[in-house]
């Protein structure tokens, strides 16, 4: 899988930079998502996680589209 990075430090190719951008979502959502993980795949990410309204979903989605250049395969993020 060729190395994608987010900056200088976070490489998504790695456990630990998918562990610290799941912080990072985590974080600038200011807690509205419960159980979030991020699963890197060869063609991009898949968001898994739990939030308590569509606006957090989405707010979701759009901190990765900023935080990465990887494209998103599938929002699984469920609302509850």
């Amino acid at each position: 899988m060729k190395s994608q990075t987010l900056e200088p430090s976070i490489d998504l190719a790695t456990a630990d930079g998918a562990t610290e951008l799941e912080m990072y979502i985590q974080c600038r959502l200011g807690g509205q998502i419960r159980d979030f993980q991020l699963v890197v795949l060869n063609k991009g990410l898949v968001l898994r996680g739990h939030v308590q309204t569509y606006y957090a979903k989405q707010l979701a989605q759009h901190a990765v589209m900023e935080a990465t250049r990887l494209p998103i395969l599938a929002n699984e993020i469920e609302v509850s």
